[in-house]
């Protein structure tokens, strides 16, 4: 038995967004990227359920928009059971455009048809691999321009491992992947990417980055996008952060000035996903 039992607010006048972040009085940008990851997991009836839950929350946060990443095979019914102010992404997207003899995989073609306007890619998961050689940067870099060229927006996942953060090379691993996006989009693509920093040995570990450990990498991915793109870019991209955001403590990593949301993974599965929705009040 869930605890939300509001009918779904009114939700005409909020759910459109521009494409132009607006910028805060103290420089932070206004409206975060909550953003749920929910990997492979989810059954015909889970899905639904995790919807319902969602839908009877009431209000959300008028300075959140709410993104979920949800396995393929549930996108199309999970879309047709979200409330209209909760956009449902796709967890990856095909390295070629278009159709043809592409086996398994989902083109940007397909989803732009079938109403999906987000998509992840370059997620530390999918970096790594699953047992075989994961995905390059650059192919990446690809893979987030061909979601553009669709008209899809896209959460751009990057980050670390354990060890780049204890030898100090944090900022070499994360430039290299932010290098080879940069390399295959155009100054305007931009306005459709958000950057999701993931440092890997947080996620799914329990052990969370500082409020601070986070704030200095976002404000040196911002720094990087002044100095590689545009001043412009720097300012309007959010950079959400994507290692174990909770209940707990999104609200102390929101107070940062560069954390501009979050990519939740576990918790997004949970009810609790509705109070880190709302934390940005």
């Amino acid at each position: 038995v869930f605890l939300w039992e509001n009918e779904i607010p009114d939700l005409s006048s909020v759910i459109s967004f521009s494409h132009k972040n607006t910028i805060m009085s103290g420089g932070k940008i206004a409206k975060a990227l909550i953003g749920g990851n929910w990997k492979c997991n989810g059954t015909v009836a889970s899905v639904k359920a995790m919807a319902e839950v969602l839908n009877k929350a009431g209000h959300f946060s008028a300075n959140s928009e709410v993104v979920i990443a949800a396995p393929s095979i549930h996108l199309a019914a999970l879309k047709s059971y979200l409330r209209p102010d909760v956009a449902v992404s796709a967890e990856d997207v095909a390295f070629k455009t278009g159709y043809g003899a592409f086996t398994g995989e989902i083109s940007a073609d397909m989803l732009a048809d079938a109403g999906i306007n987000w998509t992840l890619t370059g997620h530390s998961e999918r970096r790594v691999g699953f047992g075989y050689p994961g995905e390059t940067s650059h192919v990446v870099g690809v893979k987030t321009k061909n979601a553009i060229s669709k008209g899809l927006s896209v959460m751009a996942c990057i980050g670390e491992q354990l060890a780049d953060r204890q030898n100090g090379t944090t900022m070499n691993v994360v430039s290299e992947q932010l290098e080879a996006i940069k390399a295959s989009l155009v100054e305007a693509d931009w306005k459709k990417v958000v950057i999701a920093y993931e440092p890997v040995w947080a996620i799914g570990t329990g052990v969370t980055a500082s409020p601070q450990q986070a704030q200095e990498t976002h404000a040196e991915i911002r720094a990087w996008l002044k100095k590689h793109v545009s001043a412009t870019v720097a300012a309007e991209t959010r950079i959400i952060y994507g290692g174990s955001a909770t209940a707990s403590n999104c609200k102390e990593l929101y107070s940062q000035p560069d954390i501009n949301g979050f990519l939740v993974g576990g918790a997004s599965l949970k009810p609790e996903f509705v109070d880190i929705i709302n934390c940005t009040k």
